[in-house]
C-alpha cells in the first residue's frame, strides 16, 4: 500500500543518495571554464598539501580562487566530518558553465561587436586516503 507522502519518500531517497565526502562550491566565478580547468587539472588527484603548494605558486588568476575553495573544503572536512587533514586528497574537481554576461563593444561605421564575459561554477571534492 502507501509508503508515506510523496515528499517523505523523496526525502528518504535523497538522504540515502547524499554525498558524504567534504566539498566546497563556488557559483558564478568570474572566469571562463577553460581557464579554471587549467588550474583544476594540475591539482586533481594530489594530496592536500601538494595541491595547496601548486596553487600558491601558480601565476594564474584562477589559482587564487581555487586555493580558497580547497582550503574551505579542507575546513569542512575537519569541522563537519572529523577527518584528519594529513590524509586528505583532491578526489574530484571540476568547473561547469554558468550564465554569460553579454556586453557591446562599439566598432567602426556604427557597428557593434558582442563581448561575452563568461562565468563558471567550480566544485572541489576531497576524500581521505
Amino acid at each position: 500500500m502507501a509508503k508515506g507522502h510523496r515528499s517523505q519518500i523523496k526525502r528518504e531517497r535523497n538522504d540515502s543518495n547524499r554525498e558524504t565526502r567534504p566539498s566546497a562550491k563556488l557559483a558564478y566565478a568570474r572566469m571562463s571554464v577553460q581557464k579554471a580547468c587549467f588550474v583544476l587539472d594540475a591539482i586533481r588527484g594530489k594530496d592536500l598539501e601538494t595541491a595547496l603548494g601548486i596553487l600558491t605558486y601558480s601565476p594564474r588568476y584562477a589559482s587564487s580562487v581555487v586555493k580558497k575553495l580547497v582550503e574551505s573544503a579542507a575546513a569542512n572536512a575537519e569541522n563537519n566530518n572529523g577527518m584528519n587533514r594529513a590524509n586528505l586528497y583532491v578526489a574530484e574537481c571540476f568547473a561547469g558553465r554558468a550564465s554569460t554576461m553579454k556586453r557591446i563593444q562599439p566598432r567602426a561605421q556604427g557597428r557593434a561587436y558582442r563581448i561575452l564575459k563568461r562565468n563558471s561554477h567550480i566544485t572541489v571534492v576531497l576524500d581521505e586516503k
